[in-house]
């Protein structure tokens, strides 16, 4: 099968809202534009303009309602929707309060509450302290998928790239070559390791797989995906083929 690339996608916010792409234009040392441009920071949670640790901020393990947000960029502004809010226009540079807002009733009333919406540095704010893109697998979504019994959506990884063509799991053999995808090169840096956040339904924001688990029954581990960082630059598009090289 020839290697593919068969989905993009971004998320404005960090952990708030994922959006599906056709295309998407790559820098060097940079994440996908407006890839976890924003974060929404938790009361005592920690931000001095650099990259921090997630556990600063909202996020799907924490609560897994945000995981059923979905987000769409117009301009200025980042539409959000949710099965139980009313759809939601954010100018992210501006008054943050109407999120904040919004926000709260998703939220488990036991965690830490959305405090502020803060602009991440230039490298995103990603899980993995650098600039990042993360690359997924579809053979190993099926191959999680059928040890689950189960099909599980790929939201669930907020992966940026999914790949179709590899054998399930051999994304990990990517580690430390270069994977190209039309004009783009990127190194692929490290395995990403999963939260609970991958057990909540993007569609409705409730746990309902036991994703970690079934990742350590059946292989050893509770890894998915990787993350990469961009070489070389350029436009790639949805269907374009890859290749892998040393």
């Amino acid at each position: 099968m020839t290697l593919r690339l068969t989905s993009i996608w971004r998320y404005p916010i960090k952990a708030i809202g994922a959006e599906a792409l056709e295309r998407v234009v790559l820098a060097p040392d940079r994440p996908l534009p407006l890839d976890r441009a924003w974060a929404v920071l938790q009361d005592g949670g920690e931000f001095d303009g650099g990259w921090s640790s997630c556990r600063n901020y909202l996020r799907g393990a924490k609560g897994p309602g945000l995981m059923a947000i979905t987000a769409r960029v117009n301009g200025a502004l980042i539409h959000l929707s949710h099965p139980d809010r009313p759809d939601l226009a954010l100018d992210p540079d501006g008054d943050a309060a109407p999120l904040l807002d919004w926000l709260r009733p998703i939220y488990p009333e036991n965690r830490p509450a959305p405090a502020r919406l803060v602009k991440s540095p230039e490298q995103g704010m990603s899980d993995a302290p650098f600039a990042s893109v993360s690359v997924l697998n579809a053979a190993s979504l099926r191959a999680l998928s059928q040890r689950l019994g189960q099909s599980l959506d790929l939201r669930r990884f907020r992966g940026n790239l999914w790949l179709d063509g590899l054998a399930p799991w051999e994304e990990f053999d990517l580690v430390g070559k270069t994977l190209q995808i039309g004009p783009v090169e990127l190194k692929i840096v490290e395995p990403i390791g999963r939260c609970t956040a991958t057990e909540a339904n993007p569609e409705t924001g409730r746990r309902d797989a036991r994703t970690l688990d079934a990742l350590e029954e059946g292989w050893g581990h509770t890894n998915f995906g990787v993350y990469a960082s961009v070489a070389r630059g350029g436009e790639i598009a949805v269907g374009d083929t890859a290749g892998i090289r040393p």
